[in-house]
């Protein structure tokens, strides 16, 4: 039986259990959460997916990224940040997204954020890992418990301040971690998943961004 927080798949592999062994949800967890990301225009959309997820599952978000993806622009920042008063009431008539307008119009304000956090540091994602928490801030042993225990991180709080100073909406701490975990910024695979290793593994080789 696997341990708590793991769960078996039909090919035999212990993972991370949150993806309940659903085929769309299943292939997130192996082939995209937790691997570093350096791609600004996936760091932009992440962080703004996490943000449209507040309230509900990632499931559902997940299930309309691909409408996401269409409603802004590829989350080309530079495009979404051009966008005005129509396209909100497009986005907000576009039944594939999750129609919310305090979200959309903050997608929006993030884009022109985000044009400025660029200039400044030469590209979002060496601003993202300029944050990587290091080791002293990290659990000795990432399981089911430490996990539950710890919705938000001394990192995904400073980074969340630091955000919110800049203008950026929707980044609450828990939204912060949800994209560190995501985007590889920690390795959050649990022990006895198949994954943690591997993951372990690009982290180590990833060439992390400099400013």
């Amino acid at each position: 039986m696997a341990a708590r927080g793991l769960i078996t798949g039909d090919d035999g592999l212990d993972r991370c259990a949150w993806h309940g062994n659903l085929e769309d949800y299943r292939r997130y967890h192996d082939e995209e959460w937790g691997r570093p990301v350096a791609d600004d225009h996936r760091l932009f959309e992440k962080i703004c997916l996490e943000g449209f997820q507040s309230g509900l599952s990632w499931l559902t978000i997940l299930r309309k990224r691909d409408a996401f993806r269409a409603a802004f622009a590829g989350f080309d920042f530079d495009k979404v940040a051009e966008f005005g008063e129509e396209d909100v009431e497009r986005c907000l008539a576009d039944a594939g997204i999750v129609r919310h307008r305090g979200k959309i119009v903050s997608t929006i304000n993030n884009a022109r954020r985000a044009k400025e956090l660029r200039a400044e540091f030469g590209s979002l994602a060496s601003y993202f890992w300029s944050h990587e928490p290091d080791g002293s801030e990290r659990p000795q042993i990432v399981d089911f418990e430490t996990l539950i225990a710890n919705p938000t991180t001394p990192a995904s709080v400073r980074i969340s301040k630091d955000l919110k100073k800049r203008g950026w909406t929707f980044v609450g701490p828990t939204t912060v971690y949800a994209f560190m975990q995501a985007m590889g910024l920690v390795n959050d695979h649990i022990e006895g998943c198949f994954c943690r290793a591997p993951i372990e593994d690009l982290r180590r080789r990833f060439a992390r961004p400099a400013a």
